[in-house]
């Protein structure tokens, strides 16, 4: 785990999620050198992976591989947690993690509480200093701010001020990153199909539409899109959307991801009984 216990403890007190700091993979600071701007949070900031809280990933290894096409990426042990990715067509990757240790840790609670789920988004950037500046500079505050780990360096938005979704700021030098177990065992899953999913987006709902244009627009730098009265925010280099519903009478939060797929995907009505959220697949496939 790139954090100290501390102040992830800190961090979980203040979300009713938890938090998780993803693992280091790709570094960003080569953006620079291609002419991009590296000043802050929305200056060449890549989502990088969206994280579910499982108990067992052993059960969910057959749907992410056997029905999506996952393709085991990383994965390692952390404090309290082990955590595996499995990339998709096009980049994106799901990031799974589940309880190692004694009973009483902070996936525990987040399981006791609320079952599995989407645990947290992880954006790449390419300083994190600067990324913390322009996060001040637009009236939020950060905790689990951490460098000791000079291969992943994180921080996370508060998560009274994230809509209902943890949010980590990292910036990855994978090369000094030893959070890494290159002989990560991935779980057993049936043979992956020839043609795998594309993780499309993942749909949040929140209450106010500035707030989320600052929260996903002004401070991580996604370029906003109208989106059939929704608010969609995209990276250039990330496969994955961020889609905002607006409604201020429902929960903030994550409320399903979406897969393309030319093929037709077995995918459960409703949240998916592993994952904790829907599934939905955006047009028809073959």
């Amino acid at each position: 785990m790139r954090t100290g216990s501390r102040e992830v403890s800190t961090l979980r007190r203040g979300y009713r999620g938890g938090s998780r700091p993803g693992a280091g993979r790709g570094n960003v600071t080569h953006m620079a050198k291609q002419g991009g701007s590296t000043d802050g949070a929305g200056g060449e900031c890549v989502l990088d992976h969206v994280a579910f809280g499982v108990p067992e990933v052993d059960a969910v290894a057959p749907f992410l591989v056997g029905e999506l096409g996952g393709c085991p990426y990383e994965g390692g042990p952390g404090l309290g947690f082990l955590w595996w990715q499995w990339s998709f067509a096009g980049g994106g990757r799901v990031e799974v993690i589940s309880p190692h240790g004694p009973p009483g840790g902070f996936l525990h609670r987040f399981l006791e509480r609320q079952g599995p789920g989407v645990h947290h988004v992880t954006f790449k950037v390419p300083k994190l200093s600067a990324a913390l500046e322009r996060v001040g500079a637009h009236g939020l505050d950060v905790v689990g701010h951490d460098e000791r780990n000079p291969g992943w360096k994180e921080a996370f938005l508060h998560p009274k001020q994230a809509h209902g979704i943890v949010v980590q700021l990292a910036e990855s030098y994978p090369g000094l990153d030893a959070g890494v177990d290159p002989a990560c065992r991935f779980p057993d899953a049936p043979p992956a199909p020839a043609v795998q999913a594309t993780l499309s987006s993942v749909v949040l709902s929140m209450h106010d539409p500035a707030a989320a244009r600052r929260q996903w627009g002004d401070v991580l730098g996604g370029v906003p899109e109208a989106s059939d009265g929704a608010l969609r925010f995209r990276w250039p280099d990330s496969p994955v959307a961020i889609v905002v519903e607006l409604d201020p009478r429902a929960p903030e939060g994550p409320k399903r991801i979406e897969l393309t797929c030319p093929r037709r995907l077995a995918l459960p009505e409703g949240p998916h009984p592993l994952l904790g959220i829907e599934f939905r697949q955006l047009g028809d496939g073959l």
